[in-house]
């Protein structure tokens, strides 16, 4: 029971963290090239963006398809977080309802019985 606890965790540990340097890796690019910030910012988002590649890796999981997918809907939950803390922009109703819809997803696709 505890191992299954510490696995549920550590694995929404990796998503979020994955999460968080794929956002925030295309948010420095989009500042880059849309805003105009330095040429740093750029490679400071593509360092991002690589390490987003690895840390998803650190996953469990024997299937990348399953991985990958299940974190699609990770990311969109991050990504609205992200949108109301960094850019301000106040989650909807739908929003949220979406945001909802894709963590019952994520959890069936990760955490439902296997043979």
């Amino acid at each position: 029971m505890l191992w299954e606890v510490i696995h549920i965790l550590y694995t929404i540990a990796l998503f979020i963290l994955a999460g968080l340097f794929e956002i925030g890796g295309g948010y420095l690019i989009w500042l880059w090239l849309r805003e105009g910030k330095p040429y740093y910012w750029g490679i400071g988002g593509g360092l991002g963006l690589a390490l987003y590649g690895v840390i998803a890796t650190f996953q469990s999981f024997p299937s990348f398809g399953r991985v990958y997918a299940a974190y699609g809907g990770v990311f969109i939950i991050l990504s609205v977080l992200w949108g109301w803390g960094v850019d301000r922009k106040t989650p909807d109703l739908y929003d949220w309802l979406g945001a909802s819809i894709c963590l019952i997803g994520v959890s069936i696709m990760l955490f439902a019985p296997r043979n």
